[in-house]
Formats: C-alpha cells, sequence, structure tokens
C-alpha cells in the first residue's frame, strides 16, 4: 500500500506496510519486545523451627497456649518465692528482739564493770607511781632548813649556780626597820618547814640597788627557780603592816604559788602572837584557838 504525503512527512505506518530496509525494522522490534513485562513468579514458603507455640486458634493452639501461660506462671511464682526469702533473710538480720536487747544490755554492763575495775587499777598503779617518782625527785633536791645570808660577791653565784628544780627566796631588808626584822623571823620559820626552799637574805645596800630603794622599798622578796626571775614583791609593809607573822607570809607565798605543799605527815603549829613553834593539841582543831595549824 502507497503512503500518502502527509503520512510520510508524519512518519506514521498503516498496516501490512514493509519497510525496505529489513536491519531498520529488526532495530525498531527488539525494543518492543524487551519492554514487555514478565510474568511473576510467588515463592514457595520457607518452613521454620517449632517454637512450642501456635498462631492457630483450633484446639490444638489454644492448648498450646495454656500449656506456656502455665510454664510462665510457674516460672514467676518461684521467682517470686526466692525474693521473699531474699527478704526474710535481710530482715532476719537487721530486726531485733526483747530478748536480744536484754542480752546486750547485759554484756554492756559486764564491759562497764571490767572497765571500772580496770580504771582503778590503772589509776592505783600510776598513784603510787607518781608518789614513788615524786619522792625520788624529793630524795635529789638538797634540803637546806635554815635562812642563808647573802653578800655582794655570791649573790649571782647562790642563784645560777643552784639546782634547777630548787625555789630561791631572797630578802632584801635593812637594818633597824621593823617590817625586815619581822619578815627575817617569819623566814626563819619558814625555811625549817620548807627545807627544800631555799630562803636568803641580803642587805639592800649590799647590792647595787639605789639609796632610795634601801630605804623605801623594803621589806622586799625576790623569788628566782631555774635562773629566772618568778616574783617580785617591793615594800610589802604597805600589804602586810609593820608587824606580821609566819602565816601572813606563807599565806601570801601560798596565794601566788611561791612555795610547795606542806607535808601533812608533819603538821607544824605556830603561836599567832609569838611566832614560834609548839606541839600540837586536840583543841588546835578548834577555828577558835589563838595558834595556827599548817
Amino acid at each position: 500500500m502507497a503512503l500518502s504525503l502527509d503520512d510520510r512527512i508524519l512518519g506514521e505506518k498503516v498496516d501490512n506496510y514493509c519497510s525496505s530496509d529489513e536491519g531498520e525494522q529488526e532495530e525498531e522490534d527488539k525494543p518492543k519486545k524487551e519492554a514487555e513485562p514478565k510474568a511473576s513468579c510467588i515463592p514457595e514458603p520457607q518452613l521454620k523451627d517449632y517454637n512450642k507455640f501456635s498462631t492457630n486458634t483450633g484446639p490444638k493452639g489454644v492448648i498450646n497456649d495454656w500449656r506456656e501461660f502455665k510454664r510462665l506462671e510457674t516460672e514467676r511464682r518461684a521467682e517470686q518465692e526466692k525474693e521473699k526469702q531474699a527478704l526474710a533473710k535481710k530482715l532476719s538480720m537487721t530486726c531485733r528482739s526483747h530478748l536480744d536487747d536484754e542480752r546486750e544490755k547485759e554484756n554492756d554492763d559486764k564491759l562497764l564493770q571490767e572497765l571500772e575495775s580496770f580504771e582503778d587499777e590503772f589509776l592505783k598503779e600510776y598513784r603510787q607511781k607518781r608518789i614513788e617518782e615524786m619522792r625520788i625527785a624529793l630524795q635529789n633536791v638538797p634540803k637546806f632548813g635554815r635562812v642563808v645570808e647573802l653578800s655582794s660577791s655570791n649573790f649571782v653565784d647562790e642563784i645560777d649556780k643552784e639546782k634547777p628544780q630548787v625555789t630561791i627566796i631572797i630578802h632584801l631588808y635593812e637594818n633597824n626597820v621593823e617590817a625586815c626584822e619581822a619578815m627575817n623571823g617569819c623566814l626563819s620559820c619558814l625555811a625549817q618547814e620548807y627545807p627544800t626552799v631555799k630562803f636568803c637574805k641580803i642587805r639592800a645596800s649590799d647590792t647595787s640597788l639605789s639609796h632610795k630603794f634601801s630605804t623605801s622599798g623594803v621589806p622586799a622578796l625576790l623569788i628566782y627557780k631555774g635562773g629566772e626571775l618568778i616574783g617580785n614583791f617591793v615594800r610589802l609593809s604597805d600589804e602586810l603592816g609593820e608587824d606580821f607573822y609566819v602565816t601572813d607570809i606563807e599565806g601570801f607565798l601560798h596565794e601566788h604559788s611561791l612555795l610547795p605543799q606542806p607535808d601533812l605527815n608533819s603538821r607544824i603549829i605556830y603561836d599567832r602572837i609569838t611566832g614560834e613553834k609548839r606541839a600540837p593539841t586536840a583543841q588546835d582543831e578548834d577555828s577558835g584557838s589563838d595558834f595556827d595549824v599548817d
């Protein structure tokens, strides 16, 4: 069939048209064959292992589901039982009964009694040890028992060369002074009562002190220990008066912690009026006595 001019221009082809170019015809038909869709195939199902339950709704599926439920319930109950046992064990370790409290109280009382007895024994042993140490220390301390007269030449040596545990009390005095004479008498009595204390005296005019001090600064007390001045009391007559007694000086020195404690086993009694020592009597315990008991 012949093609019209329009068909040739538009490139239309009519039925039963055969092209002279066969190669061209085969190339045009080839893509059409490739474009044709292929028939799809359904894949075969894969068989899986049985997981002990089934999604079937038939009798077999219901039985399997019931068995699985019972298994899970049994495991859950076993876990709960384990948790209960663990909790009971924990509570048994922390909870206490009345009997436990009483037992512990008895043990505490026994321990306190043992500690008290041990403390009493320790304190007793420590006290005895300290007494022994003090006794040995007192044995090494020199004894004086009198008032040492000093001069300008040995004043420094009597202080610096003395043992460091010895307390030195020096009285600066002048002759014909009533308060100085009373002080010398009191120190003579105290030297016998406190033999471990070194009592000394020196005229103020024999030292390098000024004339004004020698006339208006006496009686004065200088206290040394270990080469250091630990007490300095000038013109004590202003505080004690012109006439005073042993007990006044002793109380004054004790007030300033410059005298050791006297031995309780050897009491010395001084007459308040004369200052002389005498033997103790039963009446000396009376507070209205005219005598002082040390």
